[in-house]
């Protein structure tokens, strides 16, 4: 990718084509068997959207998921068909402005209601949990650990999908309980050797995969990768060379909006204030640098 940003996309149009779910950031166009996945260039912080994209961010965000997809196929299967226009229904290849390097067509899974969530590093809610109780997702940690401390086993700290508002962690039985004891075990074996697998690919090109969740879902009876995986919004990535036990690095992702946000005077509980160009250009800086560094690619 090169420093000149693209026009960015704030959701999608496609004639006589409605989305049919607009999250966060994706648009999703049912298919029948399968789904169409935009990644668009919106922002939510503090979970509300800001009504200003950052460039280039949904490419990024779908480039660097097929990059996972491959390094880590050989571990769990995944839900992608194809991220290549030409092979989506006809009705969205003309608009292949929109959907060119940010879109996938995928298989519709059975989707758990519940985030498959790894941590080999404390930090975040866990940092604040352990602080109060010395546990995680209730899992007992040892004493006098510090923040963003490396965990001696990376450990699976489950979370419930919320439609508004956070998501709230939930110890590993409680997920258990949701989606029943089988699919949970397969879940996290899975989601820990995704992570562990990662966490070694990112340290050899000097980043720290702090933690990062996973959706899983079940197809034709078997236990399937789905969404994204392991880019700036799913994922806590920290500048080796910047790392430092006890204090919270710097990461590759949105915390310069935030820090912006709270400056403010937004009381997080209405639409959120336009973030200014260079609020705008340092994010979309973040996500490009986590890109280059991680795929060795500087072209989307």
């Amino acid at each position: 990718m090169s420093d000149k940003t693209s026009t960015a996309l704030y959701e999608t149009n496609i004639p006589g084509r409605k989305a049919d779910a607009r999250g966060k950031v994706r648009d999703l166009y049912d298919l029948g068997d399968r789904l169409l996945l935009v990644a668009t260039d919106r922002l939510s912080a503090f979970d509300w959207v800001n009504p200003v994209p950052i460039p280039d961010k949904g490419r990024i965000l779908t480039q660097l998921s097929l990059w996972w997809f491959e390094q880590v196929a050989d571990i769990v299967p995944n839900h992608l068909i194809s991220a290549d226009v030409a092979d989506f229904p006809e009705e969205f290849r003309s608009c292949a402005d929109q959907l060119e390097g940010r879109s996938m067509l995928v298989h519709k899974c059975q989707m758990f209601p519940v985030e498959f969530v790894v941590r080999g590093y404390l930090a975040g809610s866990g940092w604040k949990e352990y602080r109060q109780h010395g546990t995680v997702c209730g899992i007992r940690l040892p004493e006098g650990l510090r923040e963003a401390d490396r965990l001696e086993e990376p450990i699976y700290t489950p979370a419930t999908k919320a439609t508004d508002g956070h998501d709230l962690n939930i110890s590993p039985e409680q997920a258990a309980e949701i989606i029943g004891k089988d699919w949970n075990d397969q879940g996290r074996a899975a989601a820990i050797a995704v992570y562990r697998r990662a966490r070694d690919i990112a340290a050899d090109r000097g980043i720290i995969l702090c933690d990062t969740k996973f959706e899983f879902g079940v197809r034709d009876g078997a236990l399937v990768l789905a969404d994204e995986i392991l880019t700036p919004d799913s994922s806590r990535f920290w500048p080796a060379d910047q790392y430092a036990p006890g204090r919270n690095p710097p990461s590759f992702d949105k915390q310069f909006v935030r820090d912006y946000l709270e400056t403010t005077g937004w009381d997080k509980n209405s639409p959120q204030p336009p973030l200014p160009e260079d609020i705008v250009m340092k994010t979309r800086e973040k996500y490009l640098e986590a890109y280059t560094l991680l795929t060795g690619r500087k072209e989307l």
